[in-house]
């Protein structure tokens, strides 16, 4: 953990600290808060990375960890026997099939098997660009075969998680990482921010004056320094999915990470979708799913979790749902 002071903010001379981490849920994630002295804000920041990190282990689809039985286990056994499993994947997986069903199905976590086919492309694509390759269609075609998320069942009393069919894989990469940072953000002091690969979540007024936090939209032509908006952030979260996060070029064209589950190819809807709620979990689910659907539908889906969202086409032109222009600072 790195952690620094800035100079003394409000009437009663507390500072603002930072703290950031490299190796929970594989991005970078950063804690700001104010606190009397560093010694207490190193027990706060501590506490929530330990919360993170038990997170990202019971989410991981690619490692086992001693003493954990997380996704990675269940996926193994997928066609063989349930799994128990701790009651928070459990809660998550819960939350997964109610977002399926209020996206229809584009927010759908029983695409595993579709999304490694993309993952391993992408991975082999950076590792040697020149000979960077698409998935194979019959094989993307064949992976879509597995991924009814009815097979998913779910025993809550047993706590057990069983993939019926034997070819479905999990991965709840378009959920997990603002769905765990809201549980952390839950058990925390008020006045901090957490940014969890740029999911930001904030758990009240920077200070005992009220004063708003200011988060950065960031800007999806990476060539540009400067964000597209800064928002004011109280209490709540900020999220924005992109084409510029894990993407790899072939034949000169870039191809993201965000699969639209009826082409099983990459969207063309968007370069990037910000949302603002009071749930991270909800945000990520939301920014994955407008990413996926054209302006129309993701309305029709922001008003139903009362969520605000900036969309940015391909020309750079940016689309504002009713009440997100009121949160802008720059």
């Amino acid at each position: 953990m790195l952690s620094g002071c800035a100079s003394p903010l409000g009437e009663t001379g507390k500072k603002q600290y930072r703290a950031t981490f490299l190796d929970v849920f594989d991005t970078v994630t950063t804690i700001v808060g104010m606190a009397e002295d560093e010694e207490t804000f190193r027990t706060q920041a501590q506490k929530m990375y330990d919360e993170l990190m038990e997170y990202h282990q019971l989410f991981d689809i690619y490692n086992e960890y001693d003493g954990i039985t997380n996704l990675k286990n269940i996926n193994d056994c997928a066609g063989e026997e349930p799994v128990k499993v701790d009651e928070r994947i459990i809660e998550l997986l819960l939350d997964c099939q109610e977002f399926y069903e209020q996206t229809n199905g584009k927010v759908n976590v029983a695409m595993g098997s579709v999304l490694s086919l993309w993952h391993e492309a992408r991975t082999e694509g950076l590792n040697d660009p020149l000979n960077a390759k698409l998935p194979d269609e019959k094989a993307l075609a064949e992976a879509a075969r597995h991924t009814d998320i009815e097979q998913m069942i779910i025993d809550i009393e047993a706590s057990t998680v069983f993939l019926a069919d034997a070819e479905m894989r999990l991965d709840v990469g378009a959920i997990a990482k603002g769905w765990a940072a809201q549980k952390v953000a839950d058990n925390c002091d008020s006045g901090y921010m957490l940014s969890v690969g740029g999911n930001v979540c904030a758990t009240g007024p920077k200070d005992e004056k009220d004063t708003p936090w200011v988060v950065g939209i960031e800007n999806p032509d990476t060539s540009e320094e400067s964000y597209l908006h800064t928002v004011y952030l109280t209490k709540g979260c900020v999220v924005t999915s992109g084409d510029y996060q894990r993407n790899y070029v072939v034949d000169g064209q870039l191809y993201h990470h965000i699969i639209d589950p009826d082409t099983l190819y990459p969207s063309k809807y968007w370069r990037a979708v910000s949302i603002v709620c009071q749930d991270s979990g909800v945000a990520d689910a939301l920014s994955t799913a407008l990413f996926l659907m054209n302006q129309e539908e993701g309305q029709k889906l922001l008003e139903h979790y009362g969520a605000v969202a900036m969309w940015v086409d391909a020309d750079g032109t940016k689309l504002y749902s009713p009440g997100f222009q009121d949160i802008i600072r720059t």
